[in-house]
Order: structure tokens, then sequence, then C-alpha cells
């Protein structure tokens, strides 16, 4: 049986997980893309960073995007929640401080899923630059979450 998600259960999902995948439009054509991610429930938003790149063109050309996150334990019992948001690209200080709240709660959702202990940023991410560059963060206000769960 598949049922929807309370808005407090698709919550949950996204606190509890870090990988998604990022849906954006680029030249009229769409994308989607695995990204990690953190959940920021103070602010009801999702935090990201990148390198300047394709995405981060495209995000600051068209701003409305979607973030899907899944949980799935076999195909008869899995859980999904679609988000569309609007991107904001961060700078200073406020880039600063959320970049260690995304760092920390990913460490910390690493941590209790797998049970590896990350020490740094770049243990959890494939970003080869981001040592000798400064990377890019934005954060995707939530405009609407849904979801779905089938259970059998």
């Amino acid at each position: 049986m598949i049922k929807d998600l309370t808005p407090e259960a698709c919550k949950d999902l996204l606190r509890n997980n870090c990988i998604g995948r990022l849906a954006y439009i680029a030249h009229h054509v769409p994308y989607v893309i695995p990204i990690t991610f953190f959940y920021h429930g103070t602010n009801n938003s999702i935090i990201s960073y990148s390198l300047e790149g394709h995405k981060i063109f495209a995000m600051r050309k068209k701003h409305e995007v979607s973030l899907q996150v899944d949980e799935i334990e076999t195909i008869n019992q899995w859980k999904s929640v679609l988000v569309h948001g609007e991107f904001e690209e961060l700078s200073g200080i406020n880039a600063k401080n959320l970049l260690n709240e995304f760092s920390k709660g990913v460490k910390e959702i690493i941590h209790s899923k797998e049970e590896i202990k990350v020490q740094f940023i770049h243990e959890f991410s494939s970003k080869p630059g981001i040592k000798n560059t400064s990377p890019i963060v934005y954060q995707i206000k939530i405009l609407e979450i849904t979801g779905k769960e089938r259970v059998s």
C-alpha cells in the first residue's frame, strides 16, 4: 500500500539523510544530479555547497529547483520525499556558519548510519579543488514538501 507522508515525516526523512538528487534547469533542459546536503530545520531549508560550474551557473539563472530523497529497503518498503524550493547563494559569515553546520550535521548522519567517524569535509566530499578554492555555499528555501511511503 502506498500512502502520503505527513509533513513531519517528510522532514524526518530529510533530517536523517544527507544524499539526495538535485533537479535544476539549464538551457531549457532538466538535469538531475546527486548531492550531499544537510536539512536545516530552523531555516526550513536545504544547505549544500559546490565549486563554481554548470550547476551553480544554471541555478543562478533559474532559481526554481527540486530535491528528491529516499530510503529504499526493498521494492515493497520505501519512503520518498520531494522538495520544491528556491536556490539562494550565500556569502560572508552566514555562508561560513552554515557550511560549518552542514559539515557537522553530515558527519553526525554518516556516523549514525554507517558507524564511521569522519573528521573533515573532504572525507565525504568528492570536490577535488575544495582545498584551493572557496566553495559556493547555497541553500534551497523549501516552498513545498511532499512524500510517499510504500509498506507491505
